[in-house]
């Protein structure tokens, strides 16, 4: 896994939009594999201003993201849907037809149907080629709780209580966060031909270590990304303060914002 460690929240998300600029710029029908929460918005943000300024196209890429709120449509502002549409696509000229985020309305009887066909529909479109993560306070990435199998697909699950405890500030009380959700599963993600992993913040820091440096195991499923070819991690200083290992990359500030790569 390569990890590269920024200054900043912001800087975060310009480094990570490189990755996916070059992606289009080189496959203008590209599959992002997208994910939501507030880790993901300075990239999205990024991906905007690229757009409008210097007119990278989304007309011919296709999205799918990760998860979905079981039991919230997706004009539901808390939604991720909804989220998805006010920070990214209604900035930029990708086609709704184009993006997919899991149905939090289907009938309880039709779920297992709907993700298999979920699954399906990624296969058709050749794959995913650029899996955005971010993680979770208990080393989750999408809803894979922990426990959650290496070989799990699109499914519903059940959310764990630091989950819910954690997503409860996108609500008014913690009672009107949504229990279930449908979620791509651990190896759904590992098929990806490239990954993407953001964290910011201190809060992130040990459960970034484990998950980077510590043994692969199903209580930390973003462990499980040690096992695929094409990792990156972007973090910031303060989500990097913990990881052990010396010889990571590192970008300094240089005159005129400039960003010139180090390796300690």
């Amino acid at each position: 896994m390569r990890v590269i460690i920024v200054k900043s929240y912001e800087d975060i998300g310009k480094e990570a939009a490189k990755i996916v600029k070059d992606l289009i710029i080189k496959k203008p029908n590209a599959v992002l594999g997208l994910a939501t929460g507030s880790t993901p918005i300075s990239l999205y943000k990024e991906l905007i201003r690229i757009h409008k300024e210097e007119g990278l196209d989304f007309s011919k890429v296709i999205t799918f993201n990760l998860d979905e709120y079981y039991g919230l449509s997706g004009g539901h502002p808390q939604s991720y849907r909804y989220f998805m549409d006010e920070n990214l696509f209604n900035g930029i000229n990708i086609k709704k037809e184009n993006t997919h985020v899991p149905d939090g309305t289907i009938p309880i009887d039709k779920i297992e149907e709907y993700c298999k066909k979920y699954e399906e529909m990624i296969k058709q479109a050749g794959g995913i080629d650029l899996q955005i993560l971010g993680i979770g306070g208990d080393g989750h990435i999408a809803f894979n709780e922990p426990g959650s199998s290496i070989y799990s697909r699109t499914r519903l699950v059940a959310l764990d209580e630091q989950t819910i405890k954690d997503n409860s500030r996108f609500f008014e009380k913690i009672e009107d966060v949504p229990r279930f959700a449908l979620t791509m599963g651990v190896g759904t993600i590992l098929e990806a031909k490239e990954i993407i992993l953001l964290a910011n913040g201190i809060k992130k820091a040990e459960v970034v270590a484990k998950a980077i440096e510590g043994p692969i195991t199903s209580q930390i499923t973003a462990s499980a990304l040690q096992l695929h070819p094409k990792v990156t991690a972007i973090l910031d200083e303060e989500a990097a303060s913990k990881l052990k290992r010396k010889k990571y990359y590192k970008f300094a500030h240089q005159a005129e914002e400039k960003i010139n790569l180090r390796i300690f």
